[in-house]
């Protein structure tokens, strides 16, 4: 099962980490928790740190990590992996990757903007080659 994860939102995701943490406890799934790291564009790169990157990518993958042991599951339960990319598109790589069965997001509840331009969980949903479950906040 692959749950997706924003670090910095760590309340926003706490519903889809209870359910996917019943999951596993109910049918001895193994989780995968990963964070997707949005490309920061080049002319604003150019403002930050040479090792933004990396220190970024260690601190959510310490975030992930952090939650993960937080679940209260076995450790050979839960793995964490940290991407850089498009969010839905990581998600479905990651679930390829994986071979998830499932597919853990969150989501708001939709509003005007979501109906015209779309939602990262509304594109893993149209997308996913296996279930897509969504937990709304």
């Amino acid at each position: 099962m692959l749950v997706a994860v924003d670090p910095a939102e760590t309340d926003f995701s706490k519903p889809a980490l209870a359910k996917a943490a019943q999951f596993s406890n109910d049918y001895g799934a193994v989780l995968r928790l990963l964070s997707v790291m949005p490309f920061v564009q080049g002319y604003v790169s150019e403002f930050l740190p040479p090792d933004f990157d990396e220190k970024t990518l260690a601190d959510m993958r310490k975030r992930l990590e952090d939650i993960g042991r937080g679940l209260g599951l076995p450790a050979d339960k839960v793995s964490v992996d940290v991407r850089t990319g498009g969010v839905y598109h990581e998600v479905l790589e990651a679930a390829k990757t994986f071979h998830a069965d499932l597919i853990v997001v969150s989501s708001h509840h939709p509003g005007f903007a979501t109906y015209l331009i779309g939602s990262n969980a509304a594109n893993v949903v149209r997308h996913a080659d296996c279930s897509v479950l969504v937990v709304r906040e």
